[in-house]
């Protein structure tokens, strides 16, 4: 069956409780091409691609957030990101023979910073250790901590698709006690290969069919990156003149690739005269008249 790459909120109307299915497709294809990773961290990298995902329907802002891990096992680092616009990108570092297995396995030590980068604000980050069987246990951690809402979280990827599953608590619910705990007994018993073969809309029907469920209107996810040649422009000059001139004297180019989606740029001396040229213009002062 084909899907689509899609995102949509769900409310389970009077009980208090709201959700989010998301499911990545071509998006996760994108991702897969920048570079050849191992069946484990791929999985990993899946989960959480569709986490981040998720988080976005979780609050409203714009701009971009960001999940990280960073570790001391054998998968050393995990980002994906996700924008307000439902835009993807994420990379992974890893060491040879990451298993498949618990977080602990896997990532040895390690913590979960989740950042949100706002147009409008300053930026906000929360850091919590790196607890759970699994990257979703570890975000309902998270929420639990953090946010001290209630929040399940069901994740699973694959070579060809990344899925993800989110119910949670309203914050000012009116539901009774029981209500949370049924929805989430119910969504207990959903499968891997659930999530992975089944749409976003049979899904909740196979799940929650005796419950009153409100589908919202699904949001398209595509795969993007932020880099440009104007980006790394910057970063070469924030380096200085100095340190560029002697990089050029010693490689003859400045080659920088981009993690994220593997493109490489590549800067001459002619190309890194014309950037430190632009800072270098001064306006003649006015004639006083």
């Amino acid at each position: 069956m084909i899907h689509q790459d899609k995102f949509q909120r769900f409310i389970f109307e009077g009980l208090g409780v709201r959700g989010e299915v998301v499911s990545l497709d071509h998006s996760w294809q994108a991702v897969l091409a920048t570079r050849e990773y191992p069946a484990a961290v791929k999985f990993q990298l899946g989960q959480s691609l569709a986490s981040v995902v998720l988080l976005t329907g979780t609050i409203k802002f714009n701009g971009s957030l960001i999940l990280q891990v960073q570790a001391t096992g054998p998968l050393t680092t995990l980002v994906a990101q996700a924008t307000n616009g439902k835009s993807i990108r994420g990379l992974a570092r890893w060491t040879d023979g990451v298993p498949t297995g618990p977080l602990s396995d896997v990532f040895g030590e390690g913590r979960m910073i989740l950042t949100i980068e706002s147009e409008q604000n300053e930026p906000y980050q929360g850091i919590v250790s790196l607890q759970g069987a699994d990257l979703a246990g570890a975000l309902e951690t998270y929420f639990t901590e953090s946010e001290q809402l209630r929040t399940g979280i069901w994740l699973a990827a694959d070579q060809r698709r990344a899925v993800g599953l989110l119910i949670q608590e309203l914050p000012s619910h009116s539901g009774q006690e029981d209500d949370w705990e049924r929805v989430k007994i119910l969504a207990d018993t959903v499968t891997d290969k659930e999530l992975l073969d089944l749409s976003g809309e049979t899904l909740l029907y196979r799940l929650f069919n005796q419950e009153q469920v409100r589908l919202f209107e699904a949001e398209p996810i595509v795969f993007r990156c932020k880099c440009s040649s104007k980006r790394i422009e910057n970063t070469l000059y924030a380096l200085g003149r100095n340190e560029v001139d002697s990089i050029l004297q010693e490689r003859g180019v400045i080659d920088v690739d981009c993690e994220f989606c593997n493109r490489r740029y590549q800067f001459d001396s002619v190309d890194m005269g014309r950037v430190f040229a632009k800072s270098s213009v001064v306006k003649s002062p006015t004639r006083s008249q």
